[in-house]
């Protein structure tokens, strides 16, 4: 890869949300055409980077050329707008001065205002869920298809419609007034935590955490709680991603490949991340208002006060997931379900819970469900089967360190 090759990728990763958010806010709310002028702003570097060097400030270059390119595509409409006059001005400005670089701070920030309006009401939740992906996240659209369980195309076609709709419906920019708030939240929270999932385990590529993601997501979520300070919902997410994230240092060896939390050295959690969210965890549950994230977050923190493996409450965990199968029924929990009751009650035990959601045809593209298939059926002794079972897993795994991790799995399996 050359040196324009990873400054295009770093400044995929650094400045592309921010690169959309502020487009949108300039172009009055447009989150379909602010996504085209930025992809082409991004072609531009494509172009001309190889060539004709990396700008010393990506992001401001990025700036100026997505404003020109949503001129261009404006003026093609052949009528006046206030984006374009917005758009020209600012321009004029670009040519007199040297660009700003990107606002990252304030809770009122542009990345804020995307974040609420492509969780907007008037769009169906599955479109939310997606839009907010692959316009906040910056994933691609592959990406999204994987994490949301769907095909390519009928991604692409969601997210069509959803910026359409966006457009036509006039959805506002901007972060809602508090008595809008509550409506509001649910879509919002569970599409951060989408982003932190997805850079926790990345769907694709060399490494396996994107850390990127998995701190905007962070960010985004203190943002939440700083408008709607007393939502246990909020906490409860606040509190699962810190937890969840203390533990990212002792998630990859020394050549990047996946550690699994048995074999974790916990002398390198991130403890001040762990106080942090045991405190938020514990305000939460304060509030007797139960909800899923809350739910999830008291796992996160029964792992994090283990002092090893072996310590784990297990049967706590399985009873916890129990109760969030009641309150959030969904494949992925019952997985870890399965998982938690297999530790606490045995293999067969987990394997049982599993079969219960074989019928459910989407989990046969859904690799963590033959990750875990794989692993009980291994401890179960049903080599054949785990062997099976982690072939199909990591066919579906286009993470190199976590495609290697599942192919040292599968040997140890067929070795006992």
């Amino acid at each position: 890869m050359t040196e324009a090759d990873e400054a295009i990728e770093r400044a995929y990763r650094e400045e592309w949300t921010a690169l959309l958010a502020t487009l949108a806010g300039q172009l009055g709310g447009d989150v379909g055409l602010a996504e085209e002028a930025a992809a082409d702003a991004f072609a531009a570097a494509v172009a001309e980077w190889p060539t004709r060097g990396v700008p010393s400030r990506p992001g401001a270059w990025l700036t100026t050329v997505a404003r020109r390119r949503a001129i261009d595509r404006l003026r093609r409409e052949a009528t006046r707008s206030a984006a374009l006059d917005r758009l020209e001005t600012l321009m004029r400005d670009d040519d007199t001065t040297e660009p700003e670089p990107l606002d990252r701070s304030g809770v009122h920030d542009d990345r804020l205002r995307l974040l609420f309006t492509c969780c907007h009401p008037a769009l169906a939740l599955e479109a939310r869920v997606a839009l907010t992906l692959r316009v906040v996240g910056g994933l691609e659209v592959a990406e999204v298809s994987r994490a949301l369980l769907t095909t390519e195309t009928t991604m692409y076609q969601r997210l069509v419609r959803a910026k359409k709709k966006i457009k036509t419906a006039k959805i506002p920019y901007r972060v809602p007034d508090a008595d809008e708030l509550p409506a509001r939240l649910h879509g919002v929270l569970h599409v951060i935590h989408l982003v932190y999932t997805e850079g926790h385990v990345a769907s694709s590529g060399d490494d396996l955490v994107r850390v990127d993601l998995c701190r905007e997501a962070i960010r985004l979520c203190r943002l939440v709680v700083e408008l709607m300070p007393d939502d246990a919902e909020a906490l409860g997410l606040l509190a699962l991603l810190l937890l969840t994230d203390a533990r990212r240092p002792a998630r990859t060896d020394a050549n990047g490949l996946p550690v699994s939390l048995e074999d974790q050295d916990r002398g390198r959690w991130d403890q001040a991340l762990i106080a942090e969210g045991t405190k938020v965890v514990e305000r939460a549950l304060g509030s007797r208002s139960p909800g899923p994230f809350q739910v999830q977050a008291a796992v996160a923190a029964l792992h994090a006060e283990a002092p090893h493996w072996d310590a784990t409450d297990w049967p706590q965990i399985a009873a916890l997931y129990g109760e969030l199968s009641r309150m959030a029924p969904s494949p992925v929990v019952t997985i870890n379900h399965a998982a938690a009751l297999a530790m606490a009650d045995g293999p067969q035990v987990g394997l049982a819970v599993l079969h219960t959601i074989d019928v459910d045809d989407r989990l046969d593209r859904y690799q963590p469900f033959h990750a875990t298939r794989a692993e009980l059926l291994a401890r179960a002794g049903d080599t054949e089967g785990a062997a099976a079972a982690y072939d199909r897993a990591i066919e579906l795994t286009d993470n190199a360190a976590e495609r290697a991790a599942l192919e040292a799995r599968s040997r140890r399996a067929l070795r006992s």
